[in-house]
């Protein structure tokens, strides 16, 4: 329960659940290769920092914090950081909220 807990917490600030959904709704273009690593994404911390009336660094903290609960990874190709939801987590909120038989 306290995973659970951590993500929601993290998803109870406006401005995460807006660059939750962005990386979420950029994400399903893309594919995941067998290793775990993405063909494309548009889904790079600037692209996203662009999206907001927010300073970098403040998304960079928001992208911490979503980092931290679960719910996004990232990966550094070069010089860009690219940002995917983690389906496991999200898996594990759908079988919370899914009422019990």
């Amino acid at each position: 329960m306290n995973e659970l807990a951590q993500i929601f917490k993290a998803l109870s600030d406006g401005n995460r659940l807006a660059i939750f959904q962005t990386i979420r709704e950029g994400f399903e273009c893309c594919t995941v290769l067998p290793d775990g690593s993405l063909e494309h994404t548009g889904n790079t911390v600037s692209e996203i920092a662009a999206d907001f009336d927010l300073s970098l660094s403040t998304v960079s903290h928001h992208l911490k914090e979503l980092r931290t609960a679960g719910l996004i990874v990232c990966e550094r190709r070069g010089q860009r950081v690219y940002c995917r939801p983690d389906d496991r987590v999200l898996e594990k909120v759908e079988e919370f909220l899914t009422p019990a038989a």
